[in-house]
């Protein structure tokens, strides 16, 4: 089985340049069971993403360096679809969501994010993916 697969502790990737907002939601998917890792600039999600192999990574739009249209771009290069692709950004307009889908996003949320609908999507999405593989 691939270690970002759907398992005991799925790995989720959580960028925001807000440190506070990417803390505070780490440590949210933390206590749910997740194992969780932050970025905060476009540079360190890419590194992140390459290294720590999220099953899901929830990505800001708006970074510094890069964006998260690129990260998403740059996660669905190196690993097509086994990644869910969540935005969660103050970038809500209908053109944001169609360069999200674009970029590869599977799910765009606009800030600030219902945490308990974020999770339902999550387990649903996590779920449905370990059937089709």
């Amino acid at each position: 089985m691939n270690t970002a697969s759907v398992e005991s502790h799925p790995r989720v990737l959580v960028v925001d340049d807000n440190e506070d907002a990417a803390d505070s939601l780490a440590t949210l998917l933390g206590v749910m069971g997740y194992e969780v890792r932050t970025a905060y600039d476009g540079p360190e999600a890419i590194t992140a993403a390459d290294e720590f192999q999220p099953a899901v990574a929830l990505l800001d739009i708006g970074l510094p360096q890069l964006s998260g249209y690129d990260i998403a771009r740059h996660v669905r290069q190196r690993r097509g679809n086994e990644v869910l692709l969540v935005a969660i950004t103050g970038w809500g307009q209908e053109g944001d969501k169609l360069k999200a889908r674009e970029a590869g996003f599977d799910h765009h949320f606009t800030k600030p994010a219902d945490f308990g609908v974020l999770l339902e999507l999550i387990d649903r999405e996590l779920k449905q993916r370990a059937t089709q593989h």
